[in-house]
């Protein structure tokens, strides 16, 4: 027990000048006499001097007798994601220059044991900080035991968004006239300027509505990756509710994030470009060159630092500068890590969405009207029916199977690295129903 003024254990504070025995029952202190001194001066007591009596404490409940379970807040399924502030037991130990009651002792004296203590695990990770094999196991797992939802998320996203960019491209988007500028050596300024145009813009708005097509999957992914962590399924009905009033706030972080990168970038490299135009090519051609790198490392530190706002808009119900704040504070000190682990799920996601991708592509080329040869041959000339209704399905295909993976693991970063620095697993495992989790956990003590 520890004697600190402010804090004792339930059932352990002395009442009205008593202390407890070895026994457990309080018995009254001895008197000075007693102990053979003359008149020595009583030390101060170090406890309050109002404390209950004996007796009169009971075990932590979720809820005593006579009260009433407070309303589900915000967030994750009824848990409320923000993070909570300090009670006034945790304020008290802060003041005393103590952290919160969580340390690794007992796991370390499992460890030495040969006992380690089990991590609870009431949906697909265990509640505790993760390794990278676990963040992605825990993403393919989400997708395998709730391949329904998942799926048909994914399946129905990618086919609206496929079909939208086919008929653009069919219809709107498939002009050769413009396109073929670029491959004639005696087309003139005025025209290549034209078909250049015109490609950024075919190439913009197909990625426009493939980044409306991900905003969507993604939010609907967030949940029903975070209803997962607790064991709890979701349907796609709840996960368009729970997600519906974030979207238009989800969608503006995902645009903000790629501009704030760009104008990084553009800052880097408009030295350069106005010392070519001055009249110095060389120079100005280097320090362009030397500025967008120097600017891409600052874009990309920025956007992994940020990668965390996505989830932290989502489950904690966030505006856009607060959820990218939130994440900054989360990545903090971890930005290698994160780096790392998210660069490893685009590589296998990529890998995975190429293996499907390629072949239909071959595919579509050769059932074609020209075939593989007149395919390539042409670059990017006249594409028909045939090459984009399959080359389509091999798109939603991949987009179905990538989906999830880059969804989930984003998802399970966040809860990683909030169980890091917040201790989220225990407010994870009293929503999901681990009972004593909190003196049982790994890494987590009944008292400091």
């Amino acid at each position: 027990m520890n004697d600190t003024p402010g804090w004792a254990s339930p059932g352990s504070a002395p009442s009205e000048g008593q202390e407890p025995n070895g026994s457990g029952t309080a018995q009254p202190p001895e008197r000075p006499s007693d102990q053979g001194g003359t008149d020595q001066p009583e030390p101060p007591s170090k406890w309050s001097k109002e404390q209950p009596p004996p007796g009169q404490w009971s075990a932590p409940s979720p809820q005593g007798p006579g009260r009433t379970p407070p309303p589900p807040g915000p967030g994750w399924g009824g848990l409320s994601l923000r993070p909570r502030r300090p009670g006034g037991a945790e304020r008290r130990l802060r003041s005393l220059g103590r952290t919160r009651p969580r340390t690794r002792r007992s796991h370390r004296l499992g460890r030495q044991l040969g006992r380690p203590t089990p991590a609870a695990k009431p949906g697909v990770i265990p509640l505790r900080p993760l390794g990278v094999g676990e963040i992605l196991d825990g993403a393919v797992s989400t997708m395998r035991t709730y391949w329904r939802t998942v799926l048909g998320i994914s399946l129905t996203v990618a086919v609206v968004t496929q079909i939208a960019v086919i008929l653009l491209q069919g219809f709107f988007l498939n002009d050769n006239a413009d396109t073929d500028a670029l491959n004639d050596p005696s087309a003139t300024v005025g025209e290549l300027s034209h078909a250049l145009g015109s490609a950024m813009l075919s190439s913009g708005i197909v990625l426009l509505i493939t980044l409306l097509g991900t905003i969507v999957a993604t939010a609907l992914l967030t949940s029903v990756t975070s209803r997962a962590v607790l064991g709890k399924p979701v349907t796609a009905t709840e996960a368009w509710r729970d997600a519906r009033p974030q979207l238009l706030k989800l969608f503006g972080l995902t645009l903000l994030l790629p501009l704030l990168a760009c104008a990084i970038i553009g800052v880097g490299v408009l030295p350069g470009v106005i010392i070519a135009f001055a009249g110095s090519s060389g120079a100005g051609a280097a320090l362009a060159v030397l500025g967008g790198l120097g600017a891409a490392v600052v874009a990309l530190w920025l956007m992994i630092r940020f990668s965390l706002a996505s989830p932290a808009l989502m489950l904690e119900k966030q505006g856009v500068l607060k959820s990218m704040s939130r994440s900054a504070k989360l990545v903090r000190g971890s930005w290698w890590r994160i780096f790392g682990i998210q660069l490893l799920a685009t590589i296998i996601a990529n890998i995975v969405a190429s293996i499907v991708v390629i072949p239909f592509a071959v595919l579509a080329a050769a059932l074609s009207g020209n075939g593989i040869s007149g395919f390539l041959d042409s670059g990017s000339g006249s594409l028909g029916w045939t090459f984009l209704v399959i080359s389509g399905i091999g798109s939603v295909i991949g987009s179905m199977l990538t989906f999830p993976i880059t969804a989930g693991v984003t998802v399970l970063l966040y809860i990683d690295q909030r169980i890091r620095r917040e201790a989220l697993d225990l407010d994870l495992a009293r929503a999901a129903g681990v009972q004593d989790y909190e003196s049982h956990a790994p890494g987590t003590t009944a008292g400091g």
